[in-house]
């Protein structure tokens, strides 16, 4: 079936309908979560609230935009929501993603060595103004295309690209300063 026709049967209560409609973006909503909040604990707590306000809202889903442009727009303010609700002090690290892709035979760099380089990029990303941090994220992880990103943050096209182009620079700048 179609997104159109998903999304009708979804809004009509069908359940698995909207189950559907989710899937395709799934993984994309899970990075953007991961990515924005830092830890997978966080994570799944903006996952689960987005998919919650968007099975709430699927009625206010106007289809002025691709429906995974609407749900990653739910997933970031989810996610920033958690990020800001969270106690400054609080800093979790999860090391579930490096655990599992560790294999005997694995020729990559060592296991501390992956989740010392994870642990800077959040660290880095965590530096990063949010605007910036949210086009980088929505762009690289969200995969999503400069309009998106400009009608998500309410910005120009122009906008979004200088905002990517500093993002990059200051991600940059503070890995290699957490480097030195």
């Amino acid at each position: 079936m179609d997104d159109v026709t998903l999304l009708e049967k979804a809004r009509g209560g069908d359940q698995r309908a909207f189950a559907q409609l989710v899937e395709a973006h799934r993984n994309h909503v899970w990075a953007v979560c991961l990515s924005t909040t830092g830890n997978a604990h966080d994570a799944e707590d903006a996952l689960q609230n987005t998919l919650i306000a968007a099975w709430q809202h699927l009625d206010r889903f106007r289809g002025e935009s691709r429906f995974g442009t609407w749900l990653h727009r739910i997933a970031v303010n989810n996610a920033l929501m958690v990020v800001r609700k969270r106690k400054p002090d609080t800093d979790l690290t999860d090391f579930t993603d490096d655990a599992q892709t560790v294999t005997l035979t694995d020729d990559g760099p060592r296991f501390d060595d992956r989740i010392a380089d994870h642990d800077a990029l959040r660290a880095a990303l965590a530096q990063l103004p949010e605007d910036f941090r949210t086009a980088l994220v929505l762009r690289e992880l969200g995969d999503l295309t400069y309009a998106d990103i400009a009608e998500h943050q309410g910005v120009g096209v122009a906008t979004v690209k200088s905002r990517l182009n500093r993002a990059r620079t200051q991600l940059a700048r503070h890995l290699r300063e957490s480097a030195a």
